[in-house]
């Protein structure tokens, strides 16, 4: 599974990374907009909506639980410093898919006891594209987590994030973990949609 977090850079609207993305293949998009508001948010959201619908894509927003309830959206993603888990399925019921960010097996486990639907869990290396980083992982971090997981028999989707490049890939869906999400390696690329298409082929051949 290929996962994409929009980005905003200066070549790129968070719409147009979303399109790019769908465009290449991507069937699972994150729009994420740490800084904006809810009423900035909304319009980009209603059309990134679309795009998803149109190609088929799942569509998840980052932090705003009260926004995906409104829009109807697939689902959120929430980090170690927005809603909880919990709470934010007892807002949303079961019709709604639920991620959440860890960096430690112990947050893998109380995201799983809240009923999340999958882990992102990271980050991998260094990365821009996100402030007040967690603690890097590496490839040693992925291992143990899903040792630990393994053990305490724990059936969760995890997804490698954070700084992660295509060719990481491969070593990284090694160790155990179920997707990648991925941001600046498709919109740094001289051609975003040919290189997210050789992400997914990457992906899928491991």
């Amino acid at each position: 599974m290929l996962q994409f977090i929009s980005h905003c850079t200066e070549r790129y609207t968070y719409l147009d990374s979303i399109r790019l993305a769908l465009e290449g293949g991507c069937r699972w998009i994150q729009l994420r907009m740490k800084d904006a508001t809810d009423e900035e948010v909304r319009p980009i959201a209603l059309v990134a909506q679309r795009l998803c619908h149109e190609a088929g894509a799942t569509f998840i927003i980052d932090d705003r639980v009260g926004l995906v309830r409104e829009l109807h959206a697939d689902g959120v993603h929430l980090g170690q410093n927005d809603m909880p888990i919990r709470e934010a399925r007892r807002l949303l019921g079961d019709g709604f898919i639920i991620g959440g960010t860890a960096n430690t097996f112990d947050q893998v486990r109380a995201h799983y006891e809240s009923s999340a639907d999958y882990i992102g869990c990271g980050p991998f290396r260094f990365t821009t594209t996100k402030q007040k980083l967690a603690p890097v992982l590496g490839l040693d971090g992925y291992r143990t987590i899903i040792s630990e997981m393994e053990e305490a028999h724990i059936h969760i989707p995890i997804v490698a994030i954070g700084g992660i490049t295509e060719e990481d890939i491969p070593d990284i869906l090694q160790t155990g973990v179920s997707g990648i999400a991925l941001s600046g390696t498709v919109l740094r690329a001289d051609d975003p949609v040919q290189k997210m298409k050789q992400l997914i082929n990457t992906v899928n051949h491991e």
